[in-house]
Order: structure tokens, then sequence, then C-alpha cells
């Protein structure tokens, strides 16, 4: 079984996190997104994972490819790096793992969280999870028969087709059809929207025989802005409150953690209350501060401050204005 994740994407909704920081490698209750992604693939399937392709833009840099290694190494699987420096579709970013599309694969995006409490099913021809959405026209959708198989993959439909949104997790038996069906598209220049689309792939497998079932999570998280990161924190830190989430080697000087929160080594927690749903990074420093339903990353400093759903990046100094104040009756400050 091999994993596939195309990651080459730059984040420009999630701009200026991105600019220094890939979207894959922020964090979510202390973890990087695409640690969690792999993480959570790992405990759903059934069998040994023996190689995981990132597809990374070039000018994501050594660090990145190193962690990404070690990413791999903690599912006992090895890493491989392949580098893709134009966006021209999913088809055509997926070639570039072309070696990988052997046997048993599968495809996840690196914006997508989920929860989940199944195992795999790898008899299946594939499985395409889905989850329902209140606006199908931003997503590719499927279209199911009364057999509860998919008959049809429409990207982004103008038009009502289906409410069951592809999440960006798939499931192959047969990972070397298609990469042929991928392939077809490249070699005659088949786009859609101007793209290379990988639901034009998938359709195609779909009308030569194989049969593919719709998934369904339990939860979908998506990461895609400032928002619904900072949700998906929120909801991450409820599925593993349990967990222990305070560093032994963090400091809690005076103050009041409120559960769930994540709080890493080195971190310090001076006169302030945080949480729930925090999650402050390594050798950050909180002082004289309300926070909550934030991500505070690492080697930051916040001082004086009253922070919710709030997204703050690596060595940062944010220390809120001292006001000297003179207010008559009636008066609102916001």
């Amino acid at each position: 079984m091999n994993i596939i994740i195309p990651m080459a994407g730059l984040g420009k909704r999630l701009r200026p996190h991105t600019l220094t920081t890939p979207k894959p490698l922020l964090p979510i209750a202390g973890k990087p997104i695409v640690h969690r992604l792999v993480e959570d693939i790992a405990k759903v399937c059934p069998e040994k994972i023996e190689s995981i392709g990132f597809i990374i833009h070039p000018s994501f840099g050594k660090e990145v490819e190193e962690n990404l290694k070690v990413i791999a190494q903690q599912v006992g699987a090895t890493a491989k790096i392949y580098y893709q420096e134009s966006a021209q579709g999913i088809s055509h970013a997926l070639l570039f793992a072309k070696e990988l599309f052997t046997g048993k694969v599968i495809v996840a995006f690196a914006d997508t969280l989920f929860r989940a409490n199944f195992k795999l099913d790898t008899t299946q021809d594939g499985i395409i999870w889905v989850q329902k959405v209140d606006d199908p026209s931003h997503f590719g959708v499927v279209r199911l028969n009364d057999k509860k198989e998919i008959t049809e993959l429409v990207e982004k439909p103008s038009a009502f087709v289906s409410d069951l949104a592809i999440i960006g997790i798939y499931f192959f038996k047969d990972g070397q059809a298609l990469a042929h069906e991928m392939q077809y598209l490249i070699d005659n220049d088949i786009r859609e929207k101007g793209e290379y689309q990988f639901t034009t792939a998938l359709q195609n497998l779909n009308k030569k025989g194989a049969v593919f079932i719709p998934g369904q999570v339990e939860e979908w998280l998506d990461c895609g802005n400032k928002n619904v990161t900072v949700q998906t924190n929120q909801r991450y830190l409820e599925f593993i409150k349990d967990q222990k989430l305070i560093s032994d080697k963090a400091k809690i000087i005076n103050s009041v953690v409120i559960s769930p929160c994540f709080i890493g080594d080195g971190a310090t927690i001076e006169n302030s209350v945080v949480g729930p749903y925090a999650s402050i990074g390594e050798n950050s420093h909180i002082r004289d501060s309300r926070i909550q339903n934030s991500i505070i990353q690492q080697n930051t400093t916040v001082s004086r401050a009253v922070l919710e759903n709030s997204m703050l990046g690596n060595f940062v100094n944010f220390e809120a204005q001292s006001l000297d104040l003179s207010l008559g009756d009636f008066n609102t400050i916001t």
C-alpha cells in the first residue's frame, strides 16, 4: 500500500501564514496538518504502508523535506519527495509520483483532516470519501445509483447534481490503471476548465468497469483559510482531549488552563487564562492575557492581549496597546 499526497500549492488563502510555512506544515493541536493526516490514514489502513509520496513545490526547501521524511518514518513508511513547479490540475500533479501507482494506493489532499471509526475495505475497486454539504457548487461531487455505487463525478457543478462532496481522500485497488487514465489526459491534452482534472480520470476508469463506492467519515475538517483552520484546531483538540496535551516542559505560572488545550515544550503561561481550544507552540510565552480558540505557533510572545478565533505565526511579538482613557456615560468601545 502506498499513499500519495499532492501538497505543492502555495496556500494563498492562508497568507500571511503560508508565506514562510507551507500550508500542510501549519500546526493543528501541536502537529502539522500533513502529520495529522498521515496518522489518521494509518489508523484506518489495515495493511502496511510502504511508501508515502509527497508532491511539493521546489521552494519548500530541505527542512520541509526532512520533516516529511520523519512523518513517514513514524508510521513505518519510506518518504519519497517529488517536485511540481506549476499547477495544471490534480492528474498532472499526481503523475510526478507515477512510480508509486502500483497495486493499492491512497490519494489524500493535504488540507483535509477527518474523523473516522472504520477499517479501510481494500477489496473494493475504489472508495471515494464524501460528505453532505449545503452548497455543493464549490466542490467535486458524486452521483449514486440504487446500489449506492458512484455513477458520475462532476467538478464544481453550476447546476445541482448531488450534495455529496468529495472530501479529498481516495482508495484504489489498481493504482496502475488509474495512472494510465491520468497519463491519457496528458498525452491527449484533455483539459477541463484549463486543467487536467482528476475527476475526468476517475470517470473514465469508472466507465471501463471499475466500481467506486462512497465512503463517509464521521467528520470532515477543512484547513483552507484562517477561520476554518482555527475551527479545525478546536475540533481536533476535542477529539484528542483524553490524551496528554500539556507538556511537562511547559511552565504554568499563576495561570488557569481550561481544557482542552495543547501547550508545547518550553512554553510559558504567566498570569493568564488560556483555553478552551487554544494551541500554544514550543517556546512561546503568554503573559497577562486571555486566549481561547486560537493557534499560537512557536517562539511567539503575547502580552496583555485578549485573543479569540486568532492565529499567530512563529517569532511573533504581540503586545496589546496600553490605553489612558477618560470615558463618560453611555460610551461603547469595541
